[in-house]
């Protein structure tokens, strides 16, 4: 509590972008589904956030301050990075196969080709 989110938890390739995120809040603009790293509140780890930042307003509607919700998609994120270089190799196989290998869809069109 106390510090300054951007300096002390975001890395330095995210500062602008974060910054600016949680500056349209402040001025009452509502960003949903903000994806950046963000280092743990002990800084131990680096984790992946798929964020939300809310303005937080007073009594009175003006703004006082930001909430921001964030979900940590770290191993979601690493697995689609695992399953989409698994799909790139495999097309790759496919691709450098000597025989034709195609597939169909459920009326008999044609949906991939190797060649």
């Amino acid at each position: 509590l106390g510090s300054v989110l951007v300096e002390k938890f975001i890395s330095d390739e995210y500062h602008d972008s974060v910054s600016e995120v949680l500056t349209l809040a402040l001025q009452g603009v509502e960003t949903a589904n903000f994806e950046f790293p963000l280092f743990t509140k002990h800084k131990d780890r680096r984790i992946q956030i798929l964020m939300s930042a809310t303005p937080r307003r007073g009594p009175d509607g003006s703004v006082i301050g930001m909430i921001g919700v964030g979900q940590d998609i770290t191993q979601l994120k690493t697995e689609t990075e695992k399953a989409e270089a698994t799909a790139k190799e495999l097309s790759r196989i496919i691709d450098a196969a000597n025989a034709p290998i195609f597939g169909v869809d459920r009326n008999c069109c044609i949906t991939e080709w190797n060649q």
